[in-house]
């Protein structure tokens, strides 16, 4: 190759193309450069007869929004297409363009067909091809700068429209799944309410159906992976949010092909405990979490050091990095877990003090966001941080609430559960819901205006068959009555042997808390009657 410089409007010269041409004819392999947008020839490549290779190097990097400033031009065999591979490298690698020089039987440059990325889509294509022209005319009448300038500038424009809310990361939402498609539809709405929790921009969502048991490094081929990058490019994304939870060497992979910052769901869960977190006891249990999840991903290639690490020559100045951060890790971790056990015990100390003292305590559960800080309010009068959103409160709070002839209980709002609550954070949280275990009676609030209340109904209750706390009364409490249609509204009630209240208004309570005090209380009329068949229905609950 003589020519490492190519004249900066020019796709590819004249000579630079002849050269590669007559070097792929005579050789029989495909033969390409790599070319940045001063024109200099970054890269020669040969592959063979139908692939080329192309090099990872950190100088082709630049900002994940925009394109590399690098195009790849390449020849083709007589009668020859740009195909696939071509597409998915021009998206993986945000290549300014991708060209094919179609060369003819005596190794001269016949034909040049071009392709590059389009800022906004067209009917559902990403791509704009261009050509094939004569080779000697698509050098001189096509202005390359121009093309790319204008192209640069339709990407910026796209993104600054839809970067509505300034210093908010722009997120894809991405499921890979063999689910039917109206669950997923309902796990991606769910996803993009935890990515709006935790304060990021949806910018889209990308369905992959897979087939069950079907494994991948990267969970997903190549041709979803360039749409992703494409999709990223053209919205502005630098983050992708896996609804499944990821491996640690699925994480890297994905990554490393889209050059993207990768979390799936229990990452996202975990980053919004953190910055939820108020109590010295919340931020103990959520860095415990965090820390068991990630000291998976503090892995190294080095498996002879990884074994030697810890024991004789392993120790001091010849461990590694990696294997310094693992230890401490594993350090703080048992750390944090005395805390934890000292956490219990107060918490168990003063269970017994209220044992006691003979004062029923309920423990209001239910799936996130279904109102049970809001319930508190309103029967216990007090001003708990109440906000429409995911996990709006972590720490657990307790208030007295009175009845009549001078009776009370402990009443205590606790975290909020959700489906794949992961099992980390449940570890964590075990200090909290074990109080949960000396519940009198638990007020199971259900949101019965959400589409998928009865799946939330069963999330909950496989967290407390997980916790072993299935055993302890359930009142069932349909909140936000206000929301959806009474007869509806009835319905559900009478299916599911629930109350039905809005916990915003005190005036619905009565029957709620007349209910309570019978559960805890039931006075001797009330059984004379269960026991003649008379007067009360059958519990609710």
């Amino acid at each position: 190759m003589h020519q490492r410089r190519i004249p900066p409007r020019e796709i590819v010269s004249l000579q630079a193309g002849r050269e590669i041409s007559l070097l792929s004819h005579e050789t029989g392999r495909r033969v390409g450069l790599l070319i940045d947008r001063g024109g200099t020839v970054e890269y020669v490549i040969v592959g063979d007869a139908h692939n080329l290779m192309i090099p990872q190097s950190e100088r082709l990097r630049s900002g994940l929004t925009r394109l590399k400033g690098v195009r790849l031009v390449h020849t083709l065999r007589k009668g020859e297409t740009l195909g696939p591979d071509d597409f998915n490298d021009l998206a993986l690698l945000r290549l300014d363009f991708v060209a094919g020089l179609e060369v003819d039987d005596q190794g001269e440059p016949a034909r040049l067909q071009g392709v590059h990325l389009l800022p906004t889509g067209r009917d559902g294509d990403n791509l704009a091809h261009l050509g094939p022209f004569p080779f000697g005319r698509s050098v001189h009448d096509i202005d390359f700068p121009a093309l790319i300038d204008s192209l640069e500038e339709e990407f910026s424009k796209a993104q600054r429209v839809l970067r509505v809310h300034a210093g908010r990361e722009r997120a894809l939402l991405v499921s890979v799944s063999s689910l039917p498609k109206t669950e997923v539809q309902d796990r991606l709405d769910e996803l993009e309410e935890l990515a709006e929790s935790c304060g990021l921009e949806p910018a889209g969502r990308v369905i992959q159906t897979r087939r069950s048991g079907e494994r991948s490094p990267t969970l997903l081929g190549k041709g979803k992976l360039s749409e992703i990058v494409i999709r990223a490019l053209q919205t502005g994304a630098e983050l992708l949010v896996f609804d499944q939870d990821l491996s640690p060497s699925q994480a890297r992979a994905l990554s490393g092909t889209t050059e993207l910052k990768i979390i799936d769901r229990t990452q996202l869960i975990l980053d919004i405990f953190a910055q939820r977190a108020r109590s010295r006891e919340g931020k103990i249990q959520v860095e415990l979490a965090q820390l068991k999840y990630m000291l998976p991903h503090l892995v190294t290639k080095n498996t002879a050091m990884s074994r030697l690490t810890g024991g004789i020559g392993g120790r001091g100045p010849g461990e590694t990095k990696l294997e310094i951060n693992r230890r401490r890790a594993r350090e703080r971790i048992t750390s944090l877990q005395r805390e934890l056990d000292l956490v219990r015990k107060q918490r168990k100390t003063q269970r017994k003090m209220r044992q006691r003292k003979d004062m029923p305590t309920v423990a209001i559960i239910g799936y996130t966001n279904a109102g049970k800080s809001t319930l508190l309010n309103t029967l216990t009068k007090s001003d708990i941080f109440v906000q429409n959103r995911l996990f709006a409160t972590l720490d657990p709070t307790s208030r007295r609430l009175k009845f009549p002839k001078d009776r009370e209980i402990i009443i205590t709002d606790t975290v909020g559960f959700i489906q794949d609550l992961p099992r980390d954070l449940v570890e964590a949280f075990r200090a909290t819901l074990e109080q949960l275990e000396e519940a009198h009676l638990l007020l199971h609030v259900v949101d019965v205006s959400n589409p998928h209340f009865e799946q939330h109904i069963q999330a909950v209750n496989k967290i407390l068959h997980d916790l072993d706390l299935d055993f302890i009364p359930v009142l069932t409490v349909f909140n936000k009555e206000d929301l959806a249609p009474p007869e509806l509204v009835a319905e559900r009630c009478f299916k599911h042997h629930a109350l039905s209240i809005s916990a915003k208004d005190e005036a619905t309570l009565a029957p709620l808390v007349a209910e309570i005090e019978r559960r805890l209380w039931p006075d001797e009329e009330s059984i004379r009657m269960s026991h003649s068949g008379e007067g009360l229905e059958a519990p609710v609950g």
